[in-house]
């Protein structure tokens, strides 16, 4: 895979947030990832019920456990009285 230049730059958090603020955003961050890996599972088994979706499966696992330990961090900060700096970037490239 041959990547090029970055194209464009989304910035799409960045700001300082109580526990519960940074706990809401990155939630729903991570549960719209995990709804799209199960929709795209269910496409691929929808064509042939024999497809390979580990990818997916394993996605969907690795992100459940990603909102869990965010979420436990959360509860600490919270307990500390601190906030959370979130500074959120996604780099777009076009690749071949």
């Amino acid at each position: 895979m041959t990547t090029t230049e970055v194209i464009s730059k989304l910035q799409l958090v960045d700001g300082t947030f109580t526990a519960s603020e940074a706990s809401h955003i990155i939630s729903a961050l991570i549960k719209e990832k995990i709804n799209f890996h199960k929709i795209h599972r269910l496409s691929i088994w929808e064509g042939n019920m024999h497809d390979d979706t580990s990818y997916d499966d394993s996605r969907v696992i690795q992100l459940q456990k990603e909102l869990v330990d965010f979420k436990e961090i959360c509860n600490e900060v919270r307990l500390a009285g601190k906030n959370i700096k979130i500074d959120g970037i996604l780099n777009i490239e076009i690749i071949d």
